[in-house]
């Protein structure tokens, strides 16, 4: 078979990239600490999604890592408010910041909380040729009241391949939290706990193995087609 038969006929040459291993050891290492942003699902005075996102904060901590918690306490509901509202500023600039995510919600009716989901809407797709999540890490955790369940875990991962998240393989699905935590708050020992370890420990590597090649890892082709097209046509126009 020829070359000629071989090559995809509908491609554009000159927008169409050979992934290669030396653009990919050929970035810069960043030296500041991993930012990772942490989202919560509950409102309640002893959260138990607050809780185990408190949790991982020490562990990513305790890994080198720098931590944003965002209290969703005020936040108003999606097309609620303008985007200007402090709050939504507040989120939006939280995670421009970020690297990586967390993300932990209680499982309320077989699926994530509203208020967990209000927060990633919040969070937009693009801001002008920015966007917030593409590339970014992100690690999923769920707390449960009765025995151990998924639906949210599951739910969230939709959602963070929608937002063009590099979602970690592992995550954290938390039975009968309210046995977990002691008076003070703070984890008991068990193959939960060490679940969490994991997790954690998982998405700081992750977030050290992309973070400086995200940009490239998330490149299309469809979109340097349209890029393209678009400052053709701007390029191209008759009048000014």
């Amino acid at each position: 078979m020829s070359s000629a038969e071989d090559s995809p006929p509908n491609l554009d040459p000159a927008l169409f990239d050979r992934p290669t291993a030396s653009r990919l050891a050929g970035v810069g290492t960043s030296t500041h600490a991993p930012r990772f942003l942490m989202l919560y699902g509950s409102l309640r005075e002893r959260s138990y999604s607050k809780l185990l996102t408190l949790e991982a904060a020490r562990l990513l901590r305790a890994m080198g890592g720098e931590v944003r918690i965002f209290d969703p306490t005020g936040l108003p509901l999606p097309d609620g408010a303008p985007d200007t509202h402090p709050k939504v500023q507040e989120l939006r600039d939280a995670a421009a910041w970020a690297e990586g995510m967390v993300w932990t919600s209680p499982e309320r009716h077989g699926a994530m909380t509203g208020i967990l989901k209000a927060q990633i809407d919040w969070i937009p797709l693009s801001v002008d040729a920015v966007r917030p999540t593409q590339g970014k890490t992100l690690a999923v955790m769920q707390v449960s009241g009765g025995s151990q369940s998924f639906n949210a875990v599951n739910q969230m991962r939709v959602l963070g391949r929608w937002m063009r998240m590099l979602t970690i393989p592992n995550q954290s699905s938390v039975a009968k939290a309210f046995q977990e935590f002691d008076e003070a708050g703070r984890m008991k020992p068990s193959a939960y706990y060490e679940r969490v370890v994991d997790v954690m420990e998982e998405l700081m590597k992750f977030t050290l193995l992309t973070r400086d090649v995200a940009p490239y890892l998330v490149d299309r082709y469809s979109e340097r087609r349209e890029s393209a097209a678009e400052l053709s046509k701007r390029v191209n126009q008759r009048s000014i």
